[in-house]
């Protein structure tokens, strides 16, 4: 790969983890649980999109991977979210 694009997809990368720490003020103020989690799931996605970019940029293919991993663990947190909130409900 050329460097200027390794250059481009690391500063895209960067870009994308700076977003995402700023996602982290909404995990930490809230105001409810769904913004929290909504927020967790901001998260994870972006971690995703940095994990593949920085592969990319590097030639890492286990990066790959481990993004798969993260954005499967990811949804499994979605769901369990959910059926916790719909646990507490009673019809």
């Amino acid at each position: 790969m050329n460097g200027w694009m390794s250059a481009f997809l690391l500063a895209t990368a960067a870009f994308v983890l700076v977003t995402v720490a700023l996602g982290l003020i909404r995990i930490l103020r809230g105001p409810s649980d769904a913004d929290r989690m909504l927020a967790a799931q901001f998260l994870g996605t972006g971690e995703v999109a940095a994990l593949l970019l920085f592969g990319a940029a590097t030639g890492t293919p286990a990066l790959g991977d481990l993004a798969l991993m993260l954005a499967l663990l990811a949804a499994f947190a979605s769901v369990a979210f959910v059926a916790g909130v719909r646990g507490g409900e009673h019809d």
